[in-house]
C-alpha cells in the first residue's frame, strides 16, 4: 500500500498534468510534503531498538537474580546508573540524529525506573501496595516525557495508567473504592501529549476513557452512564463532521475523532442493550435502542465513511454485533425477530433511497455547470 506522501505526490503530478495547478505551485506542494514527511525506520534502527530493550531487560534480570549477593549500596547505585545511562545516553544519541535508538534507550530507562521501585521497595520494606507503585512509575515516566519531549515515553505513561485502571477496575489490588483518579490521570496526560506531539497517546487516552466509562457503568447504574455516553458521542461525531477543521485543530487527532465518537456511541448503546435485554419480551426499550444503533451506524457510514476506512470497519463490526445481539435476545420469539428485521430493512431501504436521490440532485448542478 502506498504511503500518504506517495499518494500526494502522485496527485500533484496528476493535477499538474490536468492543468489544475501550475509548475511553481506543484513544486511548492512537493517541497512541503517532503519537509513534513515522517521518516520511516530502517531495518537496522528497528534491530537496534530491539537490542537496546533486550539489553535493558537482561541487566534488570541479572540484578534481580543476584539481588541477595550484591551489597545494598551497590544495588541502589546500579539501578540509578541504568536509569541515568538510559536517559542521558538516549538524549546524546537523539541529538546525533539517532532518534530511534535514543527513544529505545529512554524506554529502557523508564522500564528500569519501574523495576527499581519494586526492587528498592522490597529491599527497604517500604510501605505501600502495587497500585501506588504503578502510580509512581507512571508519574515518573510522564515527567520524563515532559522533560525530554518524548512521544514514546508519553505513550508508555498512558500504558502504565491503563494498566493501573485495568488492575484496579477488576479488583486485582483488593480495592475499596472505584478508581476515579484515572480521570485526573487522563486529563494530565492528554495535556502532556500536546507538548510531546504524541497523537498516538491522545488516541489511546480517548479509548481508555471509554473503557473507564464501561467500568463505571458496571459499578454503578448502567443507564446513568450509558445514556450520557451515547449523547456526548453523537455530539462529538456531529462536531467532527460539520466542523472538522476547527475541531481537529484543537484536538489534533488527525481527523479520527468520528471514529472514536462512533466507538463511544456503539459502546454506550451496547451497555443499554445489555441492561434492557431481560425486559425485551414485555417492553420496547431494547427494540428502540437497537433501532437507534442501526440508524446511527447507517448515518456514520453516510457522513464519515467515505473519508475513513477505519470508521467503515468499526461500523460494519457494530452492525454485525447488532444483528447477533438482536437474534440472541429475541430468539424466544422468532416472529418478533423477523418483524424487527423486516421493519429495520424497510427503514434502511427508504433511507438509502432518499440519500441516493439527494446525492444525485446535489451532483446534478455541478455536472450541468461543467458542461455549460
Amino acid at each position: 500500500m502506498a504511503s500518504y506522501s506517495s499518494r500526494v505526490r502522485a496527485d500533484i503530478a496528476r493535477w499538474t498534468q490536468a492543468g489544475l495547478i501550475d509548475a511553481s505551485t506543484a513544486g511548492a506542494l512537493t517541497r512541503d510534503v517532503e519537509a513534513n514527511e515522517r521518516k520511516s525506520l530502517s531495518f537496522g534502527s528497528i534491530l537496534a531498538m530491539m537490542a537496546a530493550l533486550l539489553f535493558g531487560a537482561a541487566i534488570l534480570i541479572f540484578v534481580a537474580a543476584n539481588w541477595e549477593s550484591i551489597p545494598r549500596l551497590a544495588r541502589v547505585a546500579a539501578l540509578f546508573a541504568i536509569i541515568l545511562a538510559g536517559y542521558v545516553g538516549g538524549a546524546v544519541l537523539k541529538m546525533r540524529d539517532h532518534a530511534a535508538i535514543g527513544e529505545a534507550l529512554w524506554i529502557v530507562a523508564a522500564a528500569a525506573f519501574g523495576g527499581s521501585i519494586a526492587l528498592i521497595g522490597q529491599m527497604y520494606h517500604l510501605s505501600g501496595d502495587e497500585a501506588s507503585a504503578l502510580v509512581t512509575w507512571g508519574a515518573g515516566t510522564a515527567l520524563a516525557a515532559v522533560a525530554l519531549r518524548s512521544n514514546p515515553l508519553t505513550v508508555a505513561a498512558v500504558g502504565i495508567a491503563d494498566a493501573w485502571l485495568f488492575l484496579r477496575g477488576f479488583d486485582y489490588f483488593r480495592r475499596t473504592e472505584f478508581p476515579h483518579l484515572f480521570v485526573v490521570m487522563a486529563i494530565v496526560l492528554f495535556g502532556i501529549s500536546f507538548w510531546t506531539r504524541s497523537q498516538a497517546a491522545r488516541h489511546l487516552i480517548i479509548l481508555s476513557v471509554i473503557f473507564y466509562l464501561v467500568l463505571l457503568a458496571m459499578e454503578y447504574e448502567t443507564l446513568q452512564v450509558a445514556i450520557p455516553l451515547v449523547v456526548v458521542s453523537m455530539l462529538l461525531f456531529a462536531a467532527a463532521i460539520f466542523a472538522a477543521g476547527p475541531v481537529d485543530r484543537i484536538l489534533q487527532l488527525g481527523g479520527r475523532l468520528p471514529l472514536h465518537a462512533l466507538i463511544g456511541f456503539l459502546t454506550g448503546l451496547a451497555l443499554i442493550q445489555f441492561q434492557l435485554a431481560n425486559e425485551a419480551s414485555y417492553t420496547s426499550g431494547f427494540a428502540i435502542a437497537s433501532a437507534l444503533a442501526l440508524a446511527g451506524i447507517a448515518a456514520a457510514i453516510v457522513l464519515g465513511g467515505r473519508e475513513s476506512r477505519g470508521l467503515r470497519w468499526v461500523a460494519y463490526a457494530g452492525f454485525a454485533f447488532e444483528l447477533a445481539i438482536i437474534y440472541v435476545v429475541m430468539l424466544q420469539s422468532m416472529l418478533d425477530t423477523a418483524g424487527f428485521f423486516l421493519a429495520a430493512a424497510v427503514l434502511l431501504g427508504i433511507l438509502a433511497f432518499v440519500i441516493i436521490r439527494i446525492e444525485k440532485r446535489m451532483k446534478a448542478p455541478g455536472v450541468e455547470g461543467a458542461r455549460a
